[in-house]
């Protein structure tokens, strides 16, 4: 691979001891912005998150970031990585502020005035300022999701890994903690892992979808719209009556909303459907081999 600006990954394969191929075959250019990894659970999202993260070795392929072989100098990568786990532990009874100093500390902030100024700096940067005394295990959903990124920032990383970053968040959290990844963005690779379409729909100028370790879909979310403009159909099939094969199953007050491809409308009351990024995915899945109850 050629000295590229971003993360470059080729061939990433990994397989378990007892025969889950949880990467087959991965292929991805992720450009300096918001990237998204959009696919179910089990699909393989998280076995890349910890790959990227140095966490594991892939069984083959290549990782580059910024051109610099990473497999072969993982601390390159390590240096200048930010991760956000999907769980957050905090000690009991230690604060924001001191919590975050320890880890700026491990990551080699060891000048106490530098460490101290750059822990306020992101305490400011998450909106905690006000709470940063108070204990981490008091924190709720939201300021923790909001904490794990400021842990996350220390160092300025070129690379942010956030792993199901909104899951239980309520509206206005999402929205800040949105704010924060799109402000971030503007200066690193951000790679945003998650299962719910509307945080990839809201953030990401591309994306990829995930299904069995492969990736089965990748572009803008309006290209991989767009693609079935005129090809899908819906309809309200009433309680009782029996599904069509589908693409998408959502139930509404009535019965059951069916979306279904199909080149020409596939028969009674079926109506054109605006195709949506949500529609994209399940497309996707469908196309992979997976149905609407798996996904």
């Amino acid at each position: 691979m050629s000295a590229t600006s971003g993360l470059q990954l080729r061939g990433l394969t990994k397989t378990y001891a007892n025969g889950v191929k949880a990467l087959n075959g991965i292929d991805l250019s992720v450009p300096p912005g918001l990237y998204g990894l959009l696919g179910p659970n089990g699909a393989g999202k998280s076995t890349l998150m910890r790959t990227l993260a140095t966490l594991q070795a892939p069984d083959a392929g290549q990782i580059e970031l910024d051109g610099v072989d990473v497999l072969a100098d993982p601390d390159h990568l390590r240096r200048r990585l930010g991760y956000l786990p999907q769980t957050i532990g905090a000690y009991p009874g230690v604060s924001g502020r001191d919590l975050l100093d320890r880890f700026a500390w491990l990551k080699g902030r060891t000048e106490r005035r530098q460490r101290r100024a750059e822990v306020e700096a992101l305490l400011q940067r998450v909106n905690l300022g006000d709470a940063a005394h108070r204990a981490v295990a008091t924190y709720s959903g939201g300021m923790l999701r909001r904490f794990g990124i400021a842990m996350a920032l220390i160092g300025s990383p070129r690379l942010l890994i956030v792993d199901e970053p909104t899951a239980g968040l309520d509206p206005a959290e999402r929205n800040r903690f949105h704010r924060v990844l799109a402000d971030v963005a503007a200066e690193a690779v951000v790679l945003l892992s998650t299962h719910i379409v509307e945080d990839i729909e809201n953030l990401c100028a591309r994306l990829a979808i995930l299904a069995r370790g492969r990736i089965v879909a990748e572009g803008t979310p309006a290209e991989l719209s767009s693609a079935l403009a005129g090809r899908l159909w819906a309809r309200v099939v009433p309680r009782g009556e029996a599904l069509p094969a589908a693409v998408q199953l959502t139930a509404v007050p009535g019965g059951t909303l069916a979306v279904v491809l199909a080149e020409a409308s596939p028969g009674p009351g079926f109506q054109p459907h605006p195709a949506t990024l949500e529609d994209a995915y399940h497309v996707a899945l469908a196309a992979a081999g997976l149905s609407d109850e798996e996904a």
